[in-house]
C-alpha cells in the first residue's frame, strides 16, 4: 500500500491538471468575415524620377584659416515625376541651400576622418533632404542621393 499510494497520487495530479487544463483553455476566435480579413489595398505608388543637379558642389575645407583640401560633391533628386518643371524652375534656390548644409556639414567635421561611414552619410543625406523639403514644398522631394563624392588634399 505504501508503495501505489505515490503512483495514485501522480495519477491524481495529472488527472487534476489535464482537467483543469481543459476547463480553462481559451475560447476559440471567432471566424473573421471576408470583407473584413482582406487587407486594405495598398496606396498606387507615386511615380518617380531622377533629376540629376547640374554641376558639382565644392566644398573647402578651413584649417587655421587656410583651405586645407576641397570636397567635391555631385547630387540627384529623387522626385515626383509631375514636378520635373517645378524643380527646375527653383533649382538655383535649391543649390543655394544644399551648398549651405554641405559648408555646414564641413564646419562640424563631418568630411573629416571617415567621412563616408555610414552614420555620417546618414546625417548628411537627412539634412539636405529637409533642405531641399523646405525650397521645394509639397512632398515632391522623396529622396537626396549623392552620385559622388570625392575629397582632395590632406
Amino acid at each position: 500500500m505504501a508503495k501505489i499510494l505515490p503512483i495514485l497520487l501522480m495519477l491524481m495530479g495529472l488527472a487534476g491538471g489535464v482537467g483543469a487544463g481543459f476547463l480553462l483553455r481559451p475560447d476559440p476566435p471567432e471566424p473573421v468575415a471576408d470583407a473584413e480579413a482582406a487587407p486594405p489595398p495598398a496606396p498606387e505608388p507615386v511615380p518617380s524620377a531622377i533629376h540629376d543637379l547640374d554641376g558639382q558642389f565644392l566644398v573647402p575645407l578651413v584649417e587655421d584659416g587656410r583651405v586645407m583640401s576641397l570636397v567635391v560633391v555631385e547630387l540627384a533628386l529623387q522626385i515626383d515625376e509631375t514636378a520635373q518643371d517645378s524643380v527646375a524652375a527653383k533649382e538655383p534656390l535649391l543649390r543655394d541651400r544644399l551648398l549651405q548644409i554641405l559648408f555646414d556639414h564641413a564646419n562640424i567635421g563631418g568630411f573629416e576622418g571617415m567621412f563616408t561611414s555610414h552614420n555620417n552619410m546618414t546625417l548628411l543625406r537627412r539634412a539636405l533632404l529637409e533642405g531641399a523639403a523646405q525650397v521645394i514644398e509639397g512632398g515632391v522631394v522623396q529622396e537626396v542621393l549623392i552620385t559622388n563624392i570625392l575629397r582632395n588634399g590632406a
